[in-house]
């Protein structure tokens, strides 16, 4: 169902005729509005309306909050498997020493460990910013060496306001 779907529960749903299934998943079959909530009442149930996209639309004869406590339920369930990828920053600069840039390697590692993108920028300034490409390149691809983890280069390298980044990902 729909996460902005209203549903329907016993004298809001208009249709009809509905294809009505008990509480076990048996099918009752195709009854009147009127009927089906008879035999939801003789139950002490609630006719819950849980496909109102088909022809004729399924009602279920079941306890709605219980309804609603499993939907609650399966949602918790899919955002817990969704997982959000982040990207992370890293800077250094022309003249960043060697055991500087490992400290940033095995920083950025970790975070391709635990499956975020990292941005690697050379950040340039003043005349810096005029120097040759290929020169500029070497020096972003000193850090990149360094890397322990796995990683593929997703976007890059590319002029940023701030000087020349990459984008790197971790490889599957």
């Amino acid at each position: 169902m729909a996460k902005n779907s209203i549903v329907r529960i016993n004298n809001r749903i208009t249709s009809p005729k509905l294809l009505v299934i008990n509480e076990s998943g048996e099918r009752l079959g195709v009854l009147s509005l009127k009927e089906a909530m008879e035999k939801a009442e003789e139950m002490e149930l609630d006719l819950v309306e849980i496909a109102s996209d088909t022809d004729p639309p399924v009602a279920k004869i079941m306890s709605y909050g219980k309804y609603q406590y499993d939907q609650k339920k399966k949602a918790q369930k899919a955002k817990a498997k969704a997982h959000s990828v982040e990207t992370k920053a890293i800077q250094i600069k022309p003249g960043t020493g060697e055991h500087d840039l490992n400290l940033k390697a095995k920083k950025i590692s970790a975070w391709l460990k635990k499956g975020n993108r990292v941005r690697v920028e050379l950040f340039l300034r003043g005349r810096s910013k005029y120097m040759e490409k290929s020169f500029l390149e070497k020096r972003l691809q000193r850090v990149l060496d360094l890397i322990a983890e796995p990683y593929k280069v997703a976007d890059g390298p590319k002029k940023s306001p701030k000087g020349l980044a990459v984008i790197v990902e971790r490889t599957s």
